[in-house]
């Protein structure tokens, strides 16, 4: 395992993450941050606005990137680690503030732009869900059926802030963004994720040059939470 500086801290940016009962959605991290703290590296979970922090507005990229700068204050010795949404905005971070992110860690990253039908369907549907009548999305069994053709369970537990700051989101094409990322990046990636393909995965190593690219087996779009093991493994050893 490679050494951190003494001052350095691992911090983890989530992704889109809503519990349907009384439980703590970021309890499902602490199996793999036990694995990496047992191997003396210091981790981080903060809450964040607009996904597990309450917002009164919506927000975009570029403000979670200066809200995550003035988190860290003057702390320069960040390794990063951001999984589906905390990965798009931990590479635009990476990007915009290079000399604070010592490493970057994408797990299952968002911020690859796709245009194919579903994916027009789902930005139609963000757009315009207001705009379809108090009739129609009073009934809470049409809108259950929306969000299921939509395919999107995260968007119908949101608030109207929440949602307007995922379609902020989902709308950004970041390609140019990950072609800038100087920052040495491991890229783990679970085989059959359905939600960012592996063809996702393969896009983001090649538009970051001083990448490594890792694949877990069998494992789906949360691999940290299915295969704890085989990520912490991926990650001491390339820190």
């Amino acid at each position: 395992m490679g050494i951190i500086g003494k001052n350095s801290k691992l911090l983890i940016l989530h992704g889109w993450t809503y519990s349907s009962d009384d439980s703590d959605p970021l309890e499902k991290w602490q199996p793999l941050i036990e694995l990496l703290e047992s191997q003396g590296i210091k981790c981080e979970l903060p809450r964040i606005p607009g996904i597990t922090k309450d917002i009164n507005k919506s927000w975009t990229l570029d403000e979670y990137a200066k809200w995550l700068k003035k988190m860290l204050g003057k702390n320069n010795k960040i390794v990063l680690v951001g999984h589906s949404n905390g990965g798009r905005i931990a590479f635009r971070f990476a990007q915009k503030y290079s000399g604070k992110v010592t490493k970057l860690i994408l797990i299952d990253s968002a911020g690859i732009y796709h245009n194919e039908l579903p994916l027009r369907f789902k930005r139609f549907l963000f757009r315009n869900i207001a705009k379809i009548g108090r009739r129609f999305t009073e009934s809470e069994v049409l809108r259950k059926l929306i969000y299921k053709v939509a395919r999107e369970g995260d968007y119908s537990n949101a608030t109207p802030s929440q949602q307007q700051t995922m379609l902020n989101l989902i709308n950004s094409d970041l390609t140019e963004v990950l072609r800038k990322v100087k920052t040495p990046t491991l890229i783990i990636w679970g085989e059959k994720d359905k939600v960012t393909p592996l063809s996702d995965g393969q896009l983001i190593h090649s538009l970051i040059k001083n990448s490594k690219f890792s694949i877990i087996r069998s494992a789906r779009h949360s691999p940290q939470f299915t295969h704890p093991k085989e990520v912490a493994k991926l990650i001491y050893e390339y820190l």
